[in-house]
């Protein structure tokens, strides 16, 4: 039964994630947080930052850990079977028929529609990590109960970026340094 909860659930996740893993996260979130109660919202967190340092999409990397986390490697294959299905089946029909129709303008009307709602969607995501990152699983916004240490990092890691052009990975490496550097100084 598990393992037809998990495919069920990643197949959801697999058809309706369009825009790509940001995207996808808060349907992820909706399944394994909110509706099946598989993880905590830190533990989502946490799988999404493993998500992103491993090669891979985030749906796929997710459904492969949760599936692990829920029911071993039989539990990984099914998830992750789930979440990739909807999308080879789907691109290989889009793939056909953007071929045969791709000047039509009905078709580029219908791919700018979708544009705003995968802004939304990956706006919505973040935005729940964020809130977790800063304010913990507690979800309540209060000056005092922010984790500054969180926002300074966050803050270094979005001027590295877009300011000073750095790589992606070295600012993921360089924030993970920065939280244990930080540990180690409270702590000590």
């Amino acid at each position: 039964m598990i393992y037809l909860q998990l495919f069920i659930s990643f197949l959801q996740i697999g058809v309706f994630s369009f825009g790509g893993g940001y995207a996808a996260m808060p349907l992820i979130q909706g399944q394994v947080v909110t509706g099946h109660k598989w993880l905590t919202m830190a533990e989502f967190t946490d799988l999404i930052t493993i998500s992103q340092m491993t090669p891979g999409p985030i749906a796929v990397n997710s459904a492969t850990f949760v599936g692990t986390k829920i029911a071993g490697v039989p539990g990984a294959f099914v998830a992750t079977l789930g979440c990739i299905l909807p999308s080879c089946v789907i691109v290989t029909l889009i793939a056909k028929l953007y071929l045969k129709y791709r000047n039509m303008a009905m078709l580029q009307g219908v791919l700018a529609s979708l544009r705003p709602a995968v802004v939304a969607l990956i706006g919505s995501a973040g935005i729940a990590i964020l809130i977790n990152a800063f304010w913990g699983s507690s979800a309540q916004i209060a000056l005092a109960g922010t984790n500054w240490i969180m926002v300074g990092i966050f803050v270094i890691c979005v001027v590295l970026l877009q300011k000073g052009k750095m790589n992606p990975i070295l600012v993921m490496v360089l924030a993970g340094v920065m939280k244990v550097l930080a540990a180690l100084i409270a702590g000590g």
